[in-house]
């Protein structure tokens, strides 16, 4: 940590304004109490002019290196860039003595991952990644429930992150160079392998179908993952761009009670539109909450209705601060992040090789 001041804001170097920089981070820096956004690093000059249309008082520069030159000026640096420069460049902060936030996936192989988790912990200092939809409202829901035992033993978790984006938008997301890590597996993939793993544990096998189905994709567009979890529940996850009818978000059956729920998260369609955190942020429409029953379909009025928790992002940059303040833990370790990735590893292996992995 550098010599800030205490009660001064702890300054935030952002690598990246592209969609994770402009439209996450950013803001919810911006947001958190006792965080300041100090420095924008693209080379885009639009993005440039973006950047300090939105926050008159940030820095721009070009280049990762200006950012460096001033690491004794810094308190952390939040890598948002392409997916392949996440692991040189958090090596590169936490090399420079700075706490770091590398949005997912952190790396592109679980080795990667945890080498950093290493250098982290060599250094002393945060390692976090940006997990974010583990604040997303369902996910919030869902725990309540687990936590409450309202749905007894879960036998199943079916959840999707589906789209219709019949065509490509290229870009390095979309590209088939591995060296990339682009494609749904490993983005949306993240996310979903994530929020099995905190909910049901260690997994111990793994099965993929992953397709390409767009004309002139290169990376795979609709993508399946079953895992079988220590514990015994059976996670069956789908990431999708190419889904013409969008199924239930969540559909969790247990010995008791099911829980099913329609619709994403509304904060990044809020994010995307501007607004910000503030009186009412990440509430749902009660027409969307999802219902709690058994032996009927949500759709035709089973179940009695579950409100939705409201979705919290900025508590992830609270967190944040609160550990770099001492007051808190890490939000997402690193090692935790290197455990998901085992799964992704195993699930294009599965995909590739029509073979169930063991883990």
């Amino acid at each position: 940590m550098t010599g800030t001041p205490p009660g001064s804001p702890l300054r935030v170097g952002l690598v990246g304004y592209g969609l994770a920089g402009s439209v996450f981070h950013a803001p919810l820096i911006a947001a958190t109490e006792g965080l300041a956004l100090d420095t924008v690093v693209t080379s885009n000059p639009d993005r440039q002019r973006q950047a300090r249309d939105a926050y008159p008082d940030v820095r721009t520069v070009a280049r990762a290196d200006e950012l460096f030159d001033r690491a004794a000026e810094l308190d952390l640096i939040v890598v948002a860039s392409p997916n392949k420069t996440h692991v040189p460049l958090a090596a590169r902060a936490l090399r420079a003595g700075l706490p770091v936030v590398v949005d997912k996936p952190v790396a592109g192989t679980a080795a990667e991952a945890r080498e950093l988790a290493a250098l982290a912990e060599e250094r002393g200092l945060l390692l976090s990644v940006f997990q974010n939809r583990r604040w997303d409202n369902d996910f919030l829901t869902l725990r309540k429930l687990l936590d409450e035992g309202a749905l007894g033993d879960v036998w199943r978790f079916e959840s999707r992150f589906e789209r219709w984006r019949p065509e490509p938008k290229g870009g390095w997301r979309e590209s088939g160079d591995p060296a990339e890590i682009g494609g749904l597996l490993y983005d949306l993939g993240s996310h979903v392998v994530d929020q099995a793993l905190v909910l049901f544990g260690a997994v111990t096998q793994v099965y993929a179908e992953s397709v390409v189905r767009r004309a002139g994709a290169e990376a795979d567009d609709d993508t399946f993952i079953a895992l079988t979890h220590a514990n015994g529940v059976r996670s069956h996850l789908y990431v999708s761009s190419t889904a013409a009818q969008l199924g239930p978000r969540f559909q969790v059956l247990g010995s008791q009670a099911g829980y099913v729920k329609y619709g994403l998260d509304p904060q990044e369609a809020a994010l995307r539109e501007g607004k910000r955190p503030g009186p009412g942020w990440g509430e749902e429409d009660e027409s969307l909450w999802g219902r709690v029953g058994s032996g009927e379909s949500p759709l035709t009025g089973g179940g009695r209705v579950e409100p939705t928790v409201a979705g919290d992002y900025p508590a992830y940059y609270a967190a944040v601060a609160g550990a770099l303040r001492g007051d808190g833990p890490n939000p997402v370790g690193v090692r935790e992040a290197a455990a998901a990735l085992d799964v992704l590893e195993a699930a294009r292996r599965s995909a590739r090789e029509a073979v169930v992995v063991s883990l």
